[in-house]
């Protein structure tokens, strides 16, 4: 039986159908592509009746938080920022695999009680199709939660997000993939607030110094700096490690490394799949 393909624009129609009868939801918005695209054709379809909240969390950089001020402010989006305290959980700090999901599971307790105080039924958030294929222990928090994933029920790509979001004139259309502080930590090393404003900096500076798609990985006594492969000329010259090593020698690292695989994202859910490998 030959299917028809179904375009992108087809898929923002049954976004856009799925979110109707919600008419009154809350999404979990970080600022990136994915959950910007959400808010936005939230918003375009219910109105006043579509809330965008923030977690406010060491997790999140600060340049991210201005990121999304300035992104619901452009396109008249109402917006909050929730407290969580994901680090106050012991089964978050000591860094297992599973660490996304007690994040995770923070964020949608706290839009959960945020909804029954404010009458919202129904909490959103930015999975699309592609995400389903990765390990995201956080998609099992928002089963737990029941949280909806309406860019995934509609069979939305990161690309087609991507393009859509073009399209409709959002500056989040190209924005790098990004994702939580706490994610450049290797599992099975406690996470801390100090830790993860560590990385912060590092990477503000590295920003600074012009590179766009990178991480910088943090390794106790050793930081290890992923460049997009794009990127990476410019990023292996003598000049670059000098400033490199300044910029993370005064952050406190004893050795500084360039990674000459590049950036890959979820570089650090390869050790998961170690033993599988070796056997």
């Amino acid at each position: 039986m030959y299917l028809v393909p179904v375009s992108a624009q087809e898929k923002e129609q049954d976004l856009f159908e799925r979110l109707r009868p919600m008419e009154r939801v809350i999404v979990a918005f970080s600022g990136g592509t994915d959950s910007a695209y959400l808010a936005w054709a939230a918003e375009r379809v219910l109105g006043s009746g579509a809330l965008a909240v923030t977690a406010d969390s060491a997790s999140i950089p600060e340049s991210h938080k201005r990121d999304a001020e300035r992104f619901v402010k452009r396109f008249g989006i109402a917006h909050e920022y929730i407290q969580t305290n994901e680090f106050d959980n012991p089964d978050y700090a000591r860094n297992d695999a599973d660490r996304c999901f007690h994040c995770k599971d923070e964020l949608f307790a706290r839009l959960e009680a945020l909804g029954r105080e404010r009458g919202y039924r129904h909490i959103i958030y930015g999975v699309n199709l592609d995400d389903l294929g990765d390990y995201r222990p956080g998609q099992n928090a928002a089963r737990l939660h029941q949280v909806a994933a309406p860019l995934a029920d509609a069979g939305l790509t990161k690309a087609e997000i991507r393009e859509l979001s073009r399209l409709a004139g959002l500056p989040t259309w190209d924005r790098p993939a990004s994702a939580c502080l706490s994610s450049r930590i290797p599992y099975g090393t406690p996470v801390t607030i100090q830790t993860v404003k560590t990385v912060e900096t590092g990477e503000e500076r590295v920003k600074e110094l012009g590179f766009r798609q990178f991480r910088v990985r943090y390794h106790g006594d050793v930081v290890r700096i992923e460049i997009a492969r794009e990127e990476m000329e410019r990023a292996l010259t003598i000049d670059m490690a000098d400033r490199f090593t300044a910029i993370f020698k005064a952050l406190g690292f004893r050795y500084v490394a360039l990674d000459l695989e590049g950036y890959r994202q979820g570089s650090l859910n390869e050790v998961l799949n170690l033993p599988e490998k070796a056997r």
